[in-house]
């Protein structure tokens, strides 16, 4: 018995050191609570085996990380760095690591999504942003976010800085208005250009460039840290364009508005010229033709799971046909692998599939959603991702809530020569 703890103790630090993780995040990748180290800390020691389900998401995780940063052992070879916030599953990371960044920090509240990240990237992001001071981030060439969109989507119920979710950008200025990073890139949902007639958008615009805005009510939520660095004035060069993803590679109607920014006190470019411009301008130009067969499955291959039920297909046609009467264009959307791209994914595609459905009249079944490795390809991340430590539920929300790789991979290679240029 003495030998089967011991085996089981020196495997479980096998996978655990693999992944290039302490025993503290290893014990949150599995879900366990705060006291889970030192549970970690006895399997290891062989005082004791874990139970048969903690054995069985052990044996899940990967036996090192995929897309590790190739400067973890040595970052002072990497080109830049910097910090990845509100993380998600790692789509901003993955492009930027991939130009020669090295990510110092990372940070991302949902326990899933954490997972998945620490899949990919072994490395468990730091929690809620807004209990950790900015001090205590490294310094950093490079911020990098996308911060939390429900406040400002046609979803949710555009509540801006009303909603605690829209206040995460005045997290995001006190780190800026700490560190002056060179440089960031930030993305939200294109109703943010909008919301609230443009003047949402104006005030983040004037405080990133360090203009004198108004007041910001009382009641905006934030915390103390971040008012207090409202008083401090930033000075970049900062621009924004909603691009859409389909232009980039991938088949999917997915538009989102990013936001530049390169700091004038550092980039001596960003005093000369509008480099914002000037990258959206050529971002602007690219123009790729696409097809949603491309990321599809086999309709013959893929598990019967994934087709609706007759109930819920008869439900989409009634629904589709009173919205139809009625003059609006609700309803459910039907795709084919000759079709051009999707329309948008969303975190709730999880419920019905409704906004995408494949068609499956070759093989004469009912419509299906989208399995969770198309899901993959519709975001344009790498074929060999991570996601086996989720649930599909959670993998629809992860990749409804993520950003397409493509764009990213297109705005990284275009700001990466002014974050490189010595001033």
């Amino acid at each position: 018995m003495l030998d089967k703890i011991l085996d089981a103790g020196g495997w479980i630090q096998e996978r655990r050191e693999g992944l290039g993780l302490t025993q503290k995040a290893f014990a949150e990748l599995l879900g366990m609570s705060e006291t889970g180290e030192l549970t970690v800390r006895g399997w290891e020691s062989g005082e004791y085996l874990p139970t048969p389900s903690k054995c069985a998401k052990i044996k899940k995780l990967p036996e090192f990380p995929l897309l590790r940063s190739p400067y973890s052992d040595d970052p002072e070879s990497a080109d830049f760095s910097f910090i990845d916030l509100f993380a998600g599953i790692g789509g901003i990371r993955y492009p930027f690591q991939k130009q020669g960044g090295h990510c110092v920090f990372s940070s991302e509240w949902d326990r899933f999504s954490k997972k998945t990240y620490a899949a990919n990237f072994g490395e468990v992001p730091h929690g809620d942003i807004t209990k950790i001071y900015a001090s205590d981030i490294p310094k950093h060439d490079l911020l990098v976010a996308g911060f939390p969109c429900q406040a400002f989507s046609q979803a949710g119920l555009k509540k801006g800085f009303n909603d605690t979710r829209g206040t995460m950008f005045f997290e995001i200025h006190r780190i800026l208005a700490h560190h002056r990073p060179k440089a960031f890139l930030l993305e939200n949902v294109k109703q943010l250009k909008s919301h609230d007639k443009g003047r949402t958008l104006k005030i983040i615009l004037d405080i990133l460039e360090g203009r004198t805005i108004a007041e910001i009510p009382k009641t905006v939520i934030m915390t103390k840290e971040a008012q207090k660095s409202l008083s401090t004035k930033l000075n970049y060069r900062v621009g924004f364009q909603i691009l859409k993803a389909s232009n980039f590679g991938v088949p999917q109607n997915r538009q989102r508005i990013y936001i530049i920014g390169f700091d004038r006190d550092q980039i001596s470019a960003a005093n000369k010229t509008d480099i914002c411009a000037e990258i959206f301008d050529q971002l602007s130009k690219i123009k790729c033709k696409t097809r949603v067969g491309d990321i599809l499955e086999n309709n013959k291959s893929v598990d019967p799971k994934y087709t609706i039920s007759d109930r819920l297909w008869a439900g989409h046609q009634r629904r589709l046909a009173v919205h139809k009467k009625n003059g609006n264009g609700f309803g459910y959307s039907l795709f084919t692998k000759n079709s051009p791209y999707t329309n948008t994914i969303s975190a709730r595609y999880y419920k019905d599939g409704s906004e995408i459905l494949i068609d499956q009249s070759d093989i004469g079944k009912n419509p299906r959603k989208l399995t969770p490795k198309e899901c993959i390809g519709l975001q344009g991340f790498p074929d060999e991702y991570n996601i086996d430590l989720v649930s599909d539920t959670q993998s629809y929300k992860q990749f409804g809530n993520s950003v397409s790789v493509p764009v990213i991979d297109a705005i990284a290679i275009a700001m990466k020569p002014f974050i490189l240029k010595k001033t």
